[in-house]
């Protein structure tokens, strides 16, 4: 595989892509809304999602966190695919790219949109770098819920109303905890080796038992989340059956993550963000219906 492809995660970005498909489409029936401002929110929210991969690459290797003994598939810096400075320079430049792309959106959505973007940039920077990385401090799963949940979905629905919904921060929290999810299947694959590191993920702080129990609740309270948002009458009907579709994926997910460990738990991260695009499509195509 083209060690570029391998940099950027391709089966990461389903927890860019999701949100940002839920949190559009949730607008859909307003008259203000604007198809270029659905596709400009989600390519930057693809390109932040590609420069945390590659911060999170160069920056694990340069703390000595990714090592010969890694679990994980493979890290194009630690395994000498790509040189540290051309994967910090491409980093660097989808942050960029990113900013360029999202000037659009700032300059719709405002100041509360100029803020999100700071955010977004800091957090991407500041997940596996700088004097307090997120990822080393267990607030991986955290920063996936905010940026990846909360930010995106509800941040995107502010674009095209203008205002904020009660049911844009309950689908927010859905998607926020499935792509948790994601992160606590890449930290728990790496308890041994974070330990060894000295990276203290939540995984280590918690164990991979207790680790195990949590990835349970990350991907079953979501449906809890929306078919209370349905009984509340804040959701309707029909997004929500069909969304429930994917809780044969998440039985699925979930009793495969007790039976294995280690290395095994690889194939379960990209499962895990199928899950999220998976349960995202299927409620915002009920969504289009309900429009």
């Amino acid at each position: 595989m083209n060690p570029w492809i391998l940099a950027i995660r391709p089966r990461t970005l389903p927890a860019a892509i999701g949100p940002l498909l839920i949190g559009n489409i949730l607008a859909l029936h307003l008259e203000s809304y604007s198809w270029l401002i659905a596709a400009t929110s989600m390519l930057c929210a693809v390109l932040l999602q590609i420069a945390v991969n590659l911060a999170n690459d160069y920056f694990d290797f340069k703390n000595g966190i990714d090592t010969a003994e890694r679990l994980g598939p493979v890290r194009v810096t630690q395994s000498g695919l790509i040189p540290p400075t051309s994967v910090r320079n491409a980093m660097i430049f989808c942050l960029l790219m990113a900013l360029a792309v999202g000037s659009y959106l700032i300059w719709h959505g405002g100041w509360p949109i100029a803020i999100l973007a700071a955010a977004a940039i800091l957090g991407a920077l500041g997940y596996s770098g700088g004097p307090y990385p997120l990822a080393s401090h267990g607030l991986g799963e955290v920063a996936a819920f905010i940026f990846f949940g909360l930010v995106a979905v509800v941040g995107s629905y502010y674009l095209q109303a203008g205002d904020t919904t009660i049911n844009a921060w309950l689908l927010g929290c859905a998607i926020g905890l499935f792509n948790a999810a994601i992160m606590l299947v890449n930290n728990t694959r790496d308890i041994r080796t974070d330990t060894q590191a000295g990276k203290h993920t939540l995984a280590v702080r918690i164990g991979e038992a207790q680790s195990k129990v949590l990835y349970q609740a990350l991907i079953y309270l979501p449906f809890g989340l929306v078919i209370a948002g349905f009984l509340l009458g804040i959701l309707p009907g029909l997004p929500v059956l069909l969304a429930g579709l994917s809780l044969l994926i998440a039985r699925k997910l979930s009793s495969d993550f007790y039976a294995v460990s280690g290395e095994a738990l690889n194939p379960l991260l990209g499962r895990t963000a199928k899950l999220t695009m998976i349960f995202s499509t299927l409620f915002s195509v009920g969504l289009v219906f309900t429009a």
